[in-house]
């Protein structure tokens, strides 16, 4: 759609309180405008109703029903929604301003999703539709091109415009069908009621898209994928993508399932396979009773395939049922009481892979793939400079350590420390002060000192006018703090008098500054409530007369959704990789070094600053250490897995040794049987599991006396 047309609502004001900014992008229904909100100072998205349809009064129902169901909602995976109007000729939602793209278009970029990625994202898609689905609201067009994607990872579920609402008027049979062919539910297609499982069709097909990186059925001819998704049976995912873990495949094709009561009945009930899939990727699920008669593919068989599969079935039966009477009898002799757990359908003892999470934005242990279910989470907090507030710095135990739990029963605690991110002080106001004890005050604390002449008319030469950033302001330990120093009163004419930059653009400041001979030192930006690029902050106060040349600061704003530019993490790549990544932030590469490493010749492996640290602070190159591939590995640690527990061997170790290592595994050993060998005194001949009085699992071993 060409959006030159709407080009001239720039600048406009809808109900005397947004203003117009730019043209976003015009889709089949509406456009959408950058706006800003003069009342609650803040930018915003205006989804306004196309002009060529505003007649029609099937759109004008359609954009009214869309507001209808985002008003009804509020949930971080779902946009915001903060006015309606469509009582004049210009109907418009208001909603968040969001910075991100499609999912769709960061799929067709990107191709197939790592599996963490297509984990994430449906968990946040299926909480936004477990949400509209308990108002009664199905969405009846999940697709890609209506989940935003932000820089930070988060999902956000839009476009509610065919959406149906509860106790609403019977649709049409147009109505019913309406939705992206490629992913429509077989009854959307086939004109039928729909309910929330069409919803879970929808994604299903989402996540076959974004594992195998293909849609399970296409056709140049809209028609032609209607029928396929009426008829025909998916390509298993793991046929196109081996990688696909086993489970990732079952909840894909459950969800893909022609027969709604054959599909996942609720996204709660997803959303459960989805925390378990997470919490151990090789688990595989038992079938879904009501599947039983499904395909190998996950999908319902053909109308003249049912009753010859429910005839077998029925055949089947008694030797089932054998088969269970006889693993009950040999559970009851063995003395094993699982039939309670077994009827009620609780998780047997599983064994799971502590993911890793170090690096991680923490907000809760479920989001970062620490489910509840199976995980207690400690946290321990510290102050890193390099670090965003928030960000997993370790963790323990380390990622891959197999261990086995019981889902709400036994868990495993993975302990974590949380970036508090930069240490900040508080400054005093050190106004009139000698600047000397000013300098030696503000080094004590940690900060380093800048100084600047400038003129006063109030404060003695040689003391403190003021600083920046200014007293009550918080300081980065570590950073530069400017102390402005009094010349005395200014003579002649050569003072400059600092201006209110504030309100200027960026452009217009730096002009201004210009032509006042003021140099401007740094730029820095940081979220508000502002309009992007206006100026919020200056280092010179306003109406102190300085001498020309002098060095100003400028705060610029980046807008509400600004996200600071951090280094990334270039450890791993190639130095051609790493220039490239490191361009996309405007950094290059510094120092190069070398090292032996088992990382293979020519990868990186360690850079300084640190990934995460804010471009703010002055990185302009980062330096790098590169792999020479000169490395003799050094002796390894073998693992076991004794009664469940995955554990260090220390077989053949000193008792010394051994207990420095399972220390270091966060294990103690437990009861010794001293007995005679001619392995050297001291040395442990065998291991076994046992359990503290806290039921905290040791290692019972034997050890060496030595020779009689």
């Amino acid at each position: 759609m060409n959006m030159e047309g709407y080009e001239r609502y720039v600048g406009q004001v809808f109900d005397n309180r947004y203003r117009i900014m730019k043209t976003i992008g015009v889709g089949g229904m509406a456009v959408v405008f950058q706006a800003y909100d003069l009342s609650e100072k803040r930018t915003v998205a205006v989804k306004m109703l196309r002009e060529d349809i505003a007649s029609d009064e099937a759109q004008v129902r359609r954009f009214v029903n869309e507001s209808k169901a985002v008003a009804m909602l509020s949930h971080p995976n779902v946009v915001k929604i903060y006015n309606i109007s469509v009582r004049s000729n210009i109907k418009f939602i208001v909603m968040e301003y969001i910075e991100g793209i499609t999912l769709k278009d960061y799929m067709t970029k990107k191709g197939v999703l790592s599996f963490n990625e297509i984990i994430s994202y449906t968990e946040q898609i299926l909480h936004a539709l477990e949400h509209a689905h308990s108002k009664g609201v199905v969405h009846r067009d999940i697709k890609p091109q209506n989940i935003m994607l932000l820089k930070n990872g988060v999902i956000k579920v839009m476009d509610f415009g065919i959406a149906k609402l509860p106790n609403a008027e019977t649709l049409t049979l147009t109505d019913k069908a309406i939705g992206t062919v490629f992913y429509i539910s077989p009854e959307q297609a086939e004109g039928k009621a729909i309910d929330r499982r069409s919803d879970l069709y929808s994604l299903g097909v989402m996540i076959y898209e974004m594992a195998c990186g293909k849609l399970p059925f296409y056709d140049e001819s809209p028609i032609t994928v209607a029928l396929k998704q009426i008829n025909d049976d998916p390509i298993p995912p793991r046929s196109i993508n081996p990688s696909i873990p086993r489970g990732l495949e079952q909840i894909t094709l459950s969800a893909m399932e022609k027969d709604p009561d054959m599909r996942f009945q609720s996204a709660a009930q997803m959303l459960r396979q989805i925390a378990r899939l997470k919490a151990d990727p090789n688990i595989v699920f038992r079938p879904n009773p009501k599947n039983a008669g499904a395909s190998k593919s996950g999908s319902k068989p053909s109308n003249g395939a049912k009753k010859k599969s429910a005839s077998k079935n029925r055949s089947m039966f008694p030797i089932i049922l054998g088969v269970v009477s006889a693993f009950f009898v040999v559970l009851i002799v063995s003395g094993i009481v699982l039939v309670s757990a077994f009827l009620s359908g609780d998780s047997s003892i599983i064994t799971i892979t502590v993911p890793n999470v170090v690096g991680y934005t923490y907000t809760s242990q479920d989001a970062i793939g620490l489910s509840s279910t199976y995980y207690v989470v400690e946290i321990e907090e510290k102050h890193d400079a390099n670090s965003a507030k928030g960000q997993i710095l370790e963790q323990y135990p380390a990622e891959g350590q197999r261990v086995k739990v019981s889902a709400n029963k036994q868990k495993q605690t993975v302990r974590l420390t949380v970036s508090l991110g930069a240490e900040t002080v508080i400054l005093e106001n050190y106004e009139n002060q000698s600047s000397r004890d000013v300098e030696l005050a503000l080094k004590k604390l940690g900060l380093k000192v800048i100084t600047e002449n400038i003129y006063s008319d109030t404060v003695a030469r040689g003391k403190v006018c003021y600083t920046y950033p200014a007293a009550g302001d918080a300081a980065v330990v570590g950073s530069s703090v400017t102390v402005y120093i009094s010349m005395g009163k200014a003579s002649g004419s050569s003072a400059v008098e600092v201006p209110d930059f504030r309100g200027d653009t960026e452009t217009e400041a730096r002009e201004k500054a210009a032509l006042l001979s003021l140099v401007i030192s740094d730029v820095v930006y940081e979220e508000s409530d502002k309009q992007a690029g206006v100026v919020i902050g200056q280092s010179l106060l306003p109406g102190t007369s300085v001498a020309p040349n002098t060095s100003v600061t400028f705060t610029v704003s980046g807008g509400q959704s600004y996200i600071e530019k951090a280094v990334p993490n270039i450890t791993g790549l190639t130095v051609r990789q790493a220039e490239a990544e490191l361009a996309k932030v405007g950094l290059k590469l510094g120092n190069r070094s070398e090292t032996a490493s088992d990382l293979e010749e020519g990868r990186i492996v360690e850079q300084s600053p640190a990934p995460g640290t804010p471009i703010s602070t002055g990185v302009v190159t980062v330096d790098f250490t590169v792999s020479n591939g000169d490395y003799e590995a050094g002796p390894t640690v073998e693992f076991v897995e004794i009664d469940g527990w995955r554990v260090p061997n220390v077989v053949g170790m000193t008792v010394k040794k051994a207990r420095t290592l399972l220390e270091d595994n966060e294990l103690a050993l437990g009861d010794a049987t001293v007995v005679s060998s001619n392995e050297p005194a001291g040395t442990i001949l065998s291991i076994d599991i046992g359990y503290d009085i806290n039921e905290d699992p040791v290692v019972n071993y034997e050890v060496s006396a030595g020779p009689n």
